[in-house]
């Protein structure tokens, strides 16, 4: 069995001592005497107060505005409009908004981030591919008139110092084409300017298109006619100072210049020019009043009738520019083969429209427009012609033989009202109507 020792107890093996025992071993002023330390969580800067005698400065860490996690400058927060949970600054119930800015915030809407557009700005295109982006551009202007496109399309480049470039080109491309053309020249002018082209650059264009006068003169003799007319068309329309014909004056070394710069003069100079130079390129195509335009196909069908020239009869269908209308020249060649009621005017009239079919002068689309208009009045030609219902059907087979008359059409051939039958002696049989004379 083992033994206590002195002051301390046995207990499986260890010694125990007690409290009692060991103060009594050690003398009083030997004893350490240690002070119970407090914890803080702040650090020491070096602008902190200095801790003295381990007493912690005056201000308690409660009501310090420095970060306990040893963070930030000690500033308020949020410049004192509060944290979370707060009312925020006095007044900014004036500022808010319905959508947050704060991505912390339970309200914010990070979907909105997908709907901003970045606005990149596009070069400027450079003067060697102004050509090739811009011309193709005025040419289908000139085909359907639509200045919007033109707009909307020119707006989405960058021409950047290039802009004068335009009403040179548009000029340019006009020079060997038609009036009506020009006239849609002088309208595109008109319309881009103050949006895409100012008054500089309209004045530009036209002084590098005088500066190339005599290039431009060797394909268009008429030229310097033809620019004097834009420019003094482009002075009507205020796209031009009225000072920009008086300022060449004495300055022009270039014949062709000169005669230019002389005719835009005589416009402007005579009485009421300016009103006078709205039509300065005539009245065509489509602007033409209906009756005009009826008149002159119904004129020139009867050239043909005497004539026999094809070429002729499309020639002056062409200068009539009005290719949305040529179902009435279908419309007026099949009334005048019906009123005809010859085999002759009938062979001619095919052989015309089939021309001017195969050479797509007469779309498909007004081919037919032209044959259901006379489907629709033929009851009132009959009137006149009894015969039209049956001489329409030798017309159609022609041309359908011909190749001119779509089947779809000729399959809608509108057939004789009433059958006329003579006496129940023959045996019912449907009298025949009278043969082409």
């Amino acid at each position: 069995m083992e033994q206590p020792m002195e002051n301390g107890e046995v207990e499986n093996g260890n010694v125990l001592f007690s409290k009692d025992s060991m103060e009594n071993d050690v003398p009083k002023e030997d004893r350490v005497i240690r002070k119970a330390k407090r914890l803080t969580k702040l650090s020491p800067r070096k602008d902190d107060p200095p801790v003295v005698n381990g007493n912690l400065p005056p201000v308690s860490v409660k009501n310090m505005r420095k970060s306990r996690m040893g963070l930030g400058r000690g500033l308020p927060k949020k410049g004192g409009a509060g944290g979370k949970g707060t009312w925020g600054a006095p007044g900014s119930e004036l500022y808010e908004t319905s959508e947050t800015q704060d991505a912390h915030d339970p309200n914010y809407d990070s979907e909105k981030e997908e709907d901003i557009v970045v606005e990149t700005v596009k070069p400027p295109i450079q003067e060697n591919d102004l050509v090739q982006v811009v011309e193709p551009i005025l040419k289908e202007y000139l085909e359907c008139g639509d200045t919007e496109d033109v707009l909307s399309s020119l707006q989405e480049m960058n021409l950047g110092e290039n802009a004068h470039k335009l009403p040179e080109m548009a000029v340019s491309l006009a020079l060997d084409r038609k009036a009506h053309h020009r006239e849609l020249t002088s309208i595109l002018i008109s319309d881009l300017y103050g949006n895409i082209l100012s008054q500089d650059d309209v004045a530009k264009g036209f002084d590098q298109l005088l500066a190339g006068l005599t290039d431009l003169s060797l394909d268009a003799p008429d030229a310097p006619n033809v620019i004097g007319q834009f420019i003094a068309r482009a002075v009507a329309d205020d796209c031009l100072p009225p000072k920009y014909v008086a300022s060449y004056k004495g300055k022009v070394d270039c014949p062709h210049a000169r005669t230019a710069l002389d005719k835009a003069d005589v416009l402007l100079s005579m009485k009421h020019g300016i009103v006078r130079l709205d039509n300065v390129w005539g009245m065509g195509g489509g602007n033409r009043p209906v009756k005009y335009l009826i008149k002159k196909m119904v004129l020139l069908l009867k050239e043909y009738l005497s004539s026999g020239d094809i070429a002729e009869a499309t020639r002056c269908l062409k200068e009539l520019e009005v290719p949305h209308f040529n179902h009435e020249l279908v419309y007026e060649a099949t009334v005048m083969v019906i009123e005809d009621s010859s085999e002759r005017a009938a062979d001619m009239m095919v052989k015309l429209l089939k021309s001017l079919y195969e050479t797509n002068i007469i779309s498909i689309d007004q081919m037919k427009m032209g044959f259901k208009r006379i489907f629709e009045n033929i009851a009132d030609i009959s009137i006149d012609v009894p015969s039209a219902y049956n001489l329409l059907d030798r017309f159609g087979t022609k041309l359908h033989a011909a190749g001119a008359l779509p089947t779809s059409t000729y399959n809608e051939m509108p057939n004789r009202g009433r059958k006329r039958f003579v006496s129940e002696g023959d045996g019912g049989r449907i009298k025949e109507d009278p043969p082409l004379h």
